[in-house]
């Protein structure tokens, strides 16, 4: 089936063409309207009837389970979306026989980095073949409202960090990790990285070098690849929580790679590796995302604005005005803790290249045939 984002109407599975009914109208009741817009050619028809099928109890709650076999993976993600929270016991079953999904634990932390939960959770994913064995992983991440910025009584707020708005993100798929230099040498053919290691962050890329890597990955793959927005990897990293770091209060070098003598709140000092690690050494967020904080920062698409004022609030990258340094995030493994929040933004030049900022790709959801 094609994915047509430009069909205007809804498809009449009954007449066997286009109706005159706006999209997203029942052209049936009940579960028979639902069954007769999930046969449509149009994605668009397809996730609108399974948020509908939802008012149907067990009879709509097996469609959407259904609905995890079709050939669409926008609708294998909108109905997984759907499903996750729901505490059915056969859901995850479900989840793993049609999605690939990982285990992982969330972890969250006291202002004095003390663990004070932990809980187990999934999320889904797909795997990008980049040849010779090197694979992309790419985590689901739904869409939803935060609050971008940062509180006026968040402890190493600076004005940069404001005014707090409310940010509205479509769904997407995120990289698992940052992009790794064996990828990166998948990918463009070579291995600019000063802090060496095949799992390690690519370093010493550039703004323009990681977008020029999106683009190859798209033109290889056939997918739109590109960098996350600012209001997406902000929306990323928090995974539901409004404190500085997704882990809580603080955060510990047990759970991110950052320079430990300067910690944040009230945790201890503790230790500076001095050098990047491996992606995936510490926790991931409660989306499966791993080195929000710290190790290396993230290139956004974004160019750089003293502030928010007048920014988007539909989570697109803010790409008007002069201004020719781009946004990065994240912190890295040679900076204090504070600088790993999760509201906090660094202007850094489109050409600068330097060993403490890396990037991950974000896919536009639709766009994975």
């Amino acid at each position: 089936m094609t994915e047509n984002q430009n069909q205007p109407r809804e498809y009449d599975a009954v007449k066997g063409g286009q109706s005159q009914v706006p999209l997203g109208a029942a052209v049936l009741g009940g579960i028979p309207g639902v069954k007769s817009r999930l046969a449509s050619p149009i994605v668009e028809v397809r996730i609108t009837a399974l948020s509908e099928a939802l008012k149907y109890g067990d009879a709509g709650l097996d469609l959407i389970i259904g609905a995890l076999q079709d050939e669409s993976m926008s609708v294998k993600f909108a109905a997984y979306s759907l499903l996750k929270d729901r505490d059915e016991l056969n859901l995850k079953e479900q989840f793993q026989k049609y999605l690939p999904t990982f285990d992982f634990d969330v972890i969250t932390v006291d202002a004095e980095g003390k663990e004070n939960s932990r809980r187990t959770s999934f999320a889904c994913f797909f795997s990008e073949d980049l040849g010779n064995s090197v694979v992309l992983e790419m985590v689901y991440i739904p869409g939803g409202k935060f609050v971008m910025g940062s509180p006026a009584t968040e402890e190493g707020r600076i004005y940069r960090e404001s005014p707090q708005h409310q940010v509205t993100v479509p769904a997407f798929y995120a990289g698992k990790y940052p992009i790794t230099q064996t990828q990166w040498q998948a990918v463009m053919g070579n291995n600019p990285s000063k802090l060496k290691g095949e799992k390690r962050p690519v370093d010493l890329v550039s703004w323009e070098a990681a977008v020029e890597f999106g683009a190859k990955l798209s033109q290889k793959t056939g997918k739109k690849y590109r960098l996350l927005s600012e209001a997406e990897w902000e929306y990323a990293c928090r995974a539901g929580t409004t404190t500085p770091f997704h882990f809580g209060e603080t955060i510990t070098p047990e759970l991110a790679n950052y320079e430990g003598n300067y910690p944040y709140a009230n945790a201890s000092k503790g230790l500076n590796r001095r050098q990047a690690t491996d992606v995936g050494s510490f926790p991931p967020n409660a989306f499966g995302l791993y080195d929000m904080h710290g190790n290396a920062f993230d290139w956004c698409s974004d160019r750089w604005h003293n502030d928010y004022n007048r920014a988007p609030t539909d989570g697109s990258s803010w790409d008007t005005g002069t201004d020719n340094c781009r946004v990065a995030r994240g912190g890295s493994w040679d900076y204090d803790a504070d600088k790993s929040r999760a509201a906090r933004r660094s202007s850094v030049g489109a050409r600068d290249r330097t060993s403490l900022i890396g990037f991950r790709v974000a896919l536009v959801f639709g766009s994975v045939l």
